[in-house]
C-alpha cells in the first residue's frame, strides 16, 4: 500500500491509475463533501453577516449540503486536473469558472423565477466588486482558495481512501452517503413541484430554523 506522501506525489505526476469503480466511489465523495463543505462556510458567513447575531439554514435541503458547490467542485476537477502541478492556474481558473458559474446561475434563477434570488450580494458585506448582487470578488477569490483545497487535499485524500479500503467497503460507504444527499436534493428540487409535498424549507420554518429572506421580486 502505497503511503500517503507517495500517493500525492505520483498525483501530482498523473501517474496515478484508478478503476472504474474508483471513480465513481471519488466523485461520489467529492460530491458530498464538497456539497457539505459550501454549507458549512454559508453556514459560518452568514452568521457574521448578521452581525454575530444569528444561524440561518442555508440551502433548501433537509441536510446541509448546497448543490453549487458540488457542481462548481466537478467543474473545477474537470478543467484544472491535468494543470495541477501549476496551483496559480488552478487557483486562476477557478476563479475565473466559479465566477461564471454563480452570476449565470443567479441571473438564470432571477430571470426564470421572476426575480428569485438565493443569494443577493447587493446586501451583504464584503461586497466588493459586486456584478448585479450575483458576484463578488470575495466569493469568487474563496472559491479559487478552496480550488486549491479540493484539488490538493480532497481529491487526494478520496483516491487515498479508494485504494486503502476495499472495493465493497468503499462504494457502500461513498455511494450511499451520495445517493442521500441526491434523494434530498431531488425531492425539495423535483418532487414537491410534481407532487405538491412540503418543502425543507417550509418545514425547518415551523419550527424555528431561520432563513436569509432573498426569494422575492426585486
Amino acid at each position: 500500500m502505497s503511503s500517503m506522501k507517495e500517493l500525492f506525489k505520483n498525483y501530482m505526476d498523473d501517474n496515478i491509475k484508478l478503476k472504474k469503480w474508483q471513480l465513481i466511489g471519488i466523485i461520489c465523495l467529492i460530491i458530498v463533501i464538497s456539497g457539505v463543505f459550501g454549507w458549512v462556510y454559508e453556514f459560518i458567513f452568514y452568521y457574521f453577516n448578521s452581525g454575530m447575531k444569528t444561524f440561518y439554514w442555508r440551502g433548501g435541503n433537509f441536510l446541509p449540503w448546497i448543490n453549487i458547490y458540488a457542481i462548481g467542485s466537478i467543474m473545477i476537477i474537470l478543467l484544472t486536473n491535468k494543470l495541477k502541478r501549476y496551483p496559480y492556474l488552478v487557483f486562476i481558473i477557478a476563479v475565473i469558472s466559479t465566477g461564471l458559474l454563480e452570476y449565470f446561475s443567479g441571473l438564470g434563477m432571477y430571470k426564470l423565477g421572476n426575480g428569485i434570488r438565493c443569494w443577493d450580494y447587493n446586501t451583504e458585506i464584503l461586497n466588493f466588486g459586486n456584478i448585479d448582487g450575483f458576484v463578488c470578488l470575495r466569493s469568487v477569490t474563496f472559491f479559487g482558495i478552496s480550488a486549491l483545497l479540493l484539488m490538493y487535499v480532497i481529491v487526494p485524500f478520496c483516491i487515498y481512501l479508494s485504494k486503502k479500503m476495499n472495493k465493497r467497503t468503499f462504494l457502500i460507504l461513498s455511494v450511499s452517503l451520495c445517493s442521500i444527499f441526491l434523494m434530498d436534493e431531488f425531492y425539495n428540487l423535483i418532487f414537491t413541484k410534481l407532487f405538491n409535498l412540503p418543502r425543507a424549507s417550509s418545514i425547518y420554518k415551523r419550527i424555528g430554523f431561520n432563513y436569509m429572506n432573498y426569494y422575492k421580486n426585486k
